[in-house]
């Protein structure tokens, strides 16, 4: 007896973001999360590990292995290993249910101020990497659709996407963005402003993965009402040796000022080339802060305090780009509003 079986495509929403990559399943939500990053021996060129496993390997490789992030900026930096990650991910969520799985439809989010050959890259990679369509969509405007923002309607809404390697930042209406600004400045300059901050204070040097633990657990954009303390171990600049500190919430918050600095004085550009209608929206509808830097103690009220708008945090901020990858793919409406590349 023959047995036919049906041809199934796996659809496929992807946020390739310079510190995580999330991939949303069509009919199954978001399915994987993990930090972008690729282990790789130098000599062999051979993939040791991917995404977690890749993560605990930074700063403790021996010379002969290099845990390297594929994206820089929002942007592919190394095309090898970035294809080779993107085809890890995509094996690792392909459905077993299916004997025969036709290569997915894929929508990917891009920073929206990349150039065309930059897109050019994405798309090539992602078709190296196994897709069968690719469409390409702008990080504020699939932030916004993910948040539940109704980016269709005739009124201001304005979306600030605080990532590891890029702020997108756009106010959209009638289903197009109307203004938009995309900063090199997010969560890995805040990373880098504290690690300067305690070389310049306490002479300690300290790796990317402690900068990123003490803004996780003790940074912020806010006074807090309870301020708090870590105690933080690195290298002593001045004897070699191990040294350990600790260190308060205030001076974290002293070390961001800078780089939050540059993203509230784009928004506050923003909000000064707004149309005057969409201003009159913006002040009654307030502004959605998604991605990773939205978990930013007091960044709310920090931006409030300096714009005078109502300040949201999106639900669940971190997979809200690739939610709204998702819903492109779950509704055609979406699907079939932006161009195949």
């Amino acid at each position: 007896m023959i047995k036919f079986f049906r041809f199934f495509s796996q659809d496929l929403g992807i946020d390739l973001g310079t510190a995580n990559t999330c991939v949303y399943v069509r009919g199954k939500g978001v399915v994987l999360m993990e930090p972008s990053i690729v282990a790789v021996n130098r000599e062999s060129k051979e993939v040791l590990a991917v995404g977690k496993e890749a993560k605990k390997m930074v700063g403790k490789t021996p010379s002969n292995i290099v845990a390297m992030k594929p994206m820089k900026d929002g942007v592919i930096a190394d095309f090898e290993a970035c294809e080779k990650m993107l085809r890890y991910f995509i094996d690792k969520v392909k459905s077993a249910k299916h004997r025969f799985v036709l290569p997915p439809r894929m929508v990917i989010s891009v920073p929206s101020g990349i150039t065309n050959v930059e897109r050019r890259a994405v798309q090539e990679t992602a078709l190296k990497a196994g897709a069968r369509v690719v469409k390409l969509v702008e990080e504020p405007m699939a932030a916004a659709i993910g948040v539940g923002l109704p980016v269709e309607e005739p009124y201001g809404n304005f979306i600030l996407d605080i990532g590891g390697g890029t702020t997108e930042m756009a106010v959209i209406s009638l289903g197009g963005i109307v203004l938009t600004k995309s900063l090199r400045v997010a969560g890995n300059e805040m990373d880098e402003a504290i690690i300067d901050y305690l070389k310049k204070k306490y002479n300690l040097l300290i790796g990317e993965k402690t900068a990123e633990e003490i803004k996780i657990n003790i940074g912020s954009a806010y006074p807090l009402e309870e301020e708090l303390t870590m105690e933080v171990s690195g290298r002593d600049l001045v004897e070699g040796l191990p040294k350990t500190v600790r260190i308060r919430s205030e001076e974290i918050r002293e070390a961001l000022q800078d780089t939050l600095s540059v993203i509230i004085n784009a928004v506050r550009d923003i909000l000064e080339e707004t149309p005057p209608e969409l201003s009159g929206d913006l002040i009654e509808r307030g502004l959605v802060i998604a991605g990773g830097g939205a978990l930013l103690r007091g960044i709310d009220k920090l931006i409030n305090q300096e714009t005078k708008l109502p300040v949201f945090i999106a639900d669940d901020p971190l997979t809200a780009v690739v939610r709204g990858t998702g819903k492109m793919l779950e509704e055609e409406k979406y699907f079939k509003q932006f161009p195949e590349e």
